[in-house]
């Protein structure tokens, strides 16, 4: 369709909406938030939405609002904004010398329901790209480089657009796009980290489905014998809003049993975030019946063994964003 404003309006927000999810992707993998992410989205319907009449159809609609999403997210990096995972911050804290001392909310790279960014694909190989570049690692990674660069690369690499339409998207040339994404993979090559190798979360394969079962039935019978043997002996454990991680099952476990006690009793439901395993995690409620929410868990799994707990706190936010209940019954399994 090259006049959209022949359409009918109820046209026009179809065809805008289509394009939602795969926006936020884009907008999330720029700005590390996923409220950022979603209110950039936002931003960039209503502008495309108050100029439809200035777009002329010389590029594709999904290409101006590329264009348009990615001036919001400059716009808005412009500010400074830069989050971080709780290892990207400092070394590890030895069970000894834990502490819980929480950073602002804008400090942290936020986790995100897979279905708010992950656009269904028949392409598995293209399927399994998206889920890659959403991880929490690779995302981390990202935030190390210029804005500009962050969006070349995310164009290039992640959505496989050709130079020539970068290009274009950022009003500059082809040799400028192609010397930002030389310099993107060499910054990216220094900071990813354990961003590779994780092992892929959709499909889980039967193994990795075994894997979590275990999982989940050491983690709710606290089982600290058993939970230890499903880590690997450098995982690691996070809690943002707090910067404090834990590497090694040993200090895992040992926090869990004592700064951690009060998780005992408490159940999971499996959900997924970031192209990974994830859990709600609610713990008994101390006030009465049932269990209430404590945390978004965003597990890594490498070579048969988990890597990472991404134990997300700030519940009032996540819950609502993921679609999880806010209480859960006394029988709940």
């Amino acid at each position: 369709m090259t006049d959209l404003t022949a359409t009918t309006s109820t046209d026009i927000d179809s065809r805008l909406e289509g394009h939602r999810v795969e926006l936020t992707g884009y907008c999330y993998r720029m700005l590390g938030s996923a409220f950022e992410a979603e209110d950039a989205v936002q931003d960039t319907l209503v502008r495309a939405w108050r100029n439809i009449e200035k777009f002329e159809g010389r590029s594709s609609l999904r290409s101006w609002l590329y264009r348009i999403a990615t001036n919001v997210c400059l716009d808005m990096l412009n500010a400074g904004n830069k989050r971080a995972r709780p290892v990207d911050l400092s070394g590890p804290t030895p069970l000894a010398q834990a502490a819980l001392n929480p950073l602002p909310e804008n400090t942290w790279l936020e986790p995100m329901p897979d279905g708010r960014i992950l656009p269904s694909v028949a392409d598995p190989a293209e399927a399994a790209v998206a889920r890659e570049s959403v991880r929490l690692a690779f995302v981390a990674a990202l935030q190390h480089l210029p804005p500009k660069q962050r969006a070349v690369l995310i164009l290039r690499e992640v959505l496989a657009w050709k130079a020539s339409e970068v290009a274009e998207l950022l009003d500059t040339s082809v040799a400028s796009v192609n010397s930002a994404l030389q310099r993107a993979r060499a910054t990216l090559t220094d900071h990813q980290g354990d961003a590779a190798g994780a092992d892929a979360a959709d499909p889980l394969d039967e193994e990795q489905r075994k894997l979590l079962d275990r999982y989940v039935a050491a983690f709710e019978g606290y089982d600290m014998k058993a939970l230890t043997a499903l880590l690997h002996e450098d995982a690691v454990m996070t809690m943002p809003p707090f910067d404090l991680w834990l590497q090694g099952h040993d200090d895992i476990a040992g926090f869990m049993t004592s700064i951690g006690a009060s998780c005992a009793g408490s159940r999971l439901i499996a959900t997924s975030a970031n192209g990974t395993p994830a859990f709600a995690h609610y713990k008994p409620n101390p006030d009465g019946p049932g269990f209430v929410p404590w945390a978004v868990q965003v597990i890594d799994i490498q070579d048969g063994a988990i890597t990472g707990m991404h134990c997300f706190l700030d519940t009032p936010r996540w819950f609502p964003l993921f679609g999880l209940p806010d209480h859960l019954d006394a029988d709940a399994a």
